[in-house]
């Protein structure tokens, strides 16, 4: 079975940070694609060694990712 989760990606000095908030997981890697690729590794290894009442208590259904406009000055 195969679940789709979400990867938010940003670069932190020389590396990529990559942070799944469905279940408050993240990773990092020199590139992108190794951040992403790190992230799915860690996520598949807490899918594998949690149990499910953890994967329950962490898992969060609904996320939002938006903009926020803000005045400076």
């Amino acid at each position: 079975m195969v679940h789709t989760f979400t990867a938010i990606i940003q670069r932190e000095d020389d590396l990529y940070v990559a942070l799944c908030p469905e279940l408050d997981i993240a990773s990092q890697g020199e590139s992108v694609q190794t951040a992403k690729e790190n992230l799915r590794e860690a996520i598949e290894l807490f899918l594998e060694e949690a149990d499910t009442e953890e994967i329950r208590s962490r898992f969060h259904s609904e996320n939002y990712i938006s903009t926020v406009e803000v005045a400076v000055g």
